[in-house]
């Protein structure tokens, strides 16, 4: 499939409106800058608690939480995007998870009373990974052991067939994948011919000295939601020792690095440039992501690769029972309290402990968590609603 680039805004721009239309709880995951400004625009703002300073993922849902490969292939459930990361209150990505599992439960047309219990099950799991002194992590959820375990399995060829459609080594032109002009192709091959990223490339790939890297294919990736419209390649590389004439395969993900969203806490101590700032963010939250990935620029912009590993999958919620969704609030919760706690001395990580631990209501989890996470889903019901309603006028 052949789409010029300056046609790519349009379609694009359409493609993302029709997932955020398609329910709530995509509306969620792709709308994550009028969270922050709904959020900044409560009343209920002015009661959320300045947590310490740590990078946070900034868009802490459902869908950006999953099994990483690290690159010896062990696998840990991790945050898995870090397009929005930053250094800031890590109470927003408490908040965005709690919308993000509260949508869930709605589209599973489980109770509100589901929702209450959820969110005492995230703080549960959250203070689990807060206190040092607990050993027993929460039990992991069917939902997420389920996905693990087919992580574990997975292959080159579970992947070439997953995002290739095959397993030769071309990328098929499609829906997904679109023709480069020449202008782009060049100035990947270019990407891959710097110093900088071959060297690294070649590194992670296990590859030292005198190995050899070539760009065997590469096409435009229509991939995601909030990224869509931002340089996306998928990029098919060889690479060799320089000896062996049989080349490793594999899949290399190019997503234009942006300004976040999200307000920050100490912007003086983030890198300016958004990759470099991605890349710092995935090294503290994610280190089996972190230490996969590459800042560079193409096309004067600033960008991120990272190799697919075949172990790298999102979570998958189509129906959540009651059981589910309260287990997975509690070690969701825990995955995101570990990320933040290793940024953390013993004495800031004990006193944002107790400063969530506190209670001051009949729930057992802290007021201002509970009516944000109410709040922000009523505005997104809204939003939402209106959202489908100018897309039906429009479509």
């Amino acid at each position: 499939m052949a789409v010029a680039p300056d046609e790519r805004s349009a379609v694009l721009t359409r493609t993302r409106t029709l997932k955020m239309a398609r329910s709530v709880h995509a509306y969620v995951r792709g709308n994550t800058a009028q969270f922050y400004e709904w959020l900044e625009a409560s009343p209920i703002a002015a009661s959320i608690p300045a947590g310490p300073a740590v990078w946070i993922c900034g868009d802490c849902h459902l869908g950006n939480l999953g099994p990483v490969a690290d690159a010896d292939h062990r696998v840990d459930i991790q945050i898995r995007d870090l397009d929005q990361t930053v250094i800031a209150n890590p109470a927003y990505d408490l908040i965005r998870l709690g919308l993000s599992l509260e949508t869930a439960a709605r589209s599973s047309d489980l109770p509100g009373v589901t929702t209450a219990k959820m969110v005492e099950a995230m703080i549960d799991g959250y203070l689990r990974a807060l206190t040092p002194s607990v050993e027993d992590d929460p039990r992991e959820p069917d939902v997420v052991r389920s996905v693990r375990r087919k992580a574990i399995g997975r292959r080159w060829r579970h992947l070439a067939k997953d995002r290739l459609e095959d397993v030769e080594p071309s990328i098929p032109h499609n829906k997904r994948f679109w023709k480069l002009d020449r202008a782009e192709r060049d100035a990947i091959v270019a990407l891959f011919a710097d110093e900088m990223v071959r060297a690294r490339s070649l590194e992670l790939a296990g590859v030292a000295g005198k190995g050899r890297l070539r760009v065997i294919d590469a096409a435009y990736w229509r991939k995601g939601c909030s990224s869509l419209g931002r340089l996306r390649f998928a990029v098919l590389i060889g690479v060799s020792d320089g000896k062996a004439k049989e080349e490793r395969l594999a899949l290399v993900d190019i997503k234009e690095a942006v300004p976040s969203v999200v307000p920050t806490t100490q912007k003086g101590a983030m890198p300016q440039d958004p990759a470099e700032r991605v890349l710092a963010g995935a090294k503290a939250l994610s280190p089996n992501l972190g230490h996969r990935m590459i800042a560079a620029r193409l096309l004067d912009r600033p960008v991120i690769l990272r190799e697919l590993a075949p172990q790298d999958l999102k979570i998958e919620v189509d129906q959540f029972s009651r059981k589910e969704a309260i287990a997975a609030a509690s070690y969701l919760s825990f995955v995101v309290g570990e990320a933040h706690a290793r940024q953390l001395s013993d004495s800031t990580r004990l006193a944002w402990r107790d400063t969530l631990a506190a209670r001051d209501g009949d729930l057992d989890a802290p007021s201002w968590l509970w009516q944000s996470i109410v709040a922000m889903a009523g505005a997104h019901e809204v939003g939402y609603l209106e959202h489908s309603r100018r897309f039906a006028l429009n479509g």
